[in-house]
């Protein structure tokens, strides 16, 4: 399974624009620029991508555990808080922090706690990144 996406960048960093695409169009020449990625700009960054794509494959990760263990759930909602700094090796992504909340229903906290960990270890997207990954599990 290959998936794809493009960028097309024109111009100097602070001055330049560029647009980011998916295959499957959802993003089509979406905006990106110095702005959007380092100021208050608007349009996506690559940043923000980053952690969509985590919350989401994270999401999946947690529900697809959560049926192994025969738990089905109502609901689960992820945010995905990613930090970026400067560093000696220039921006790093140093960490990214998944919010969770999830109601799922005849689960005791620790059981959920152990399989969200698992999740969060087992993500595609969290098995990609060489980033400090923390995460808050919230049962409703």
């Amino acid at each position: 399974m290959q998936r794809t996406a493009s960028a097309h960048w024109s111009g100097g960093l602070k001055d330049g624009k560029g647009t980011v695409s998916t295959a499957s169009e959802v993003l089509k020449e979406t905006q990106y620029s110095f702005a959007t990625r380092f100021e208050n700009g608007a349009g996506t960054n690559p940043e923000e991508l980053i952690a969509a794509a985590h919350a989401g494959c994270f999401s999946m990760a947690l529900s697809a555990e959560l049926g192994k263990a025969n738990f089905t759930p109502a609901a689960i909602d992820t945010k995905a808080t990613l930090t970026l700094e400067k560093t000696d090796a220039g921006f790093t992504i140093t960490a990214i922090h998944l919010d969770v909340n999830a109601s799922i229903p005849n689960i005791e906290a620790a059981k959920f706690e152990e399989i969200a960990n698992g999740a969060k270890k087992g993500c595609p997207v969290s098995r990609v990144l060489n980033a400090n990954i923390t995460m808050t599990a919230h049962l409703a």
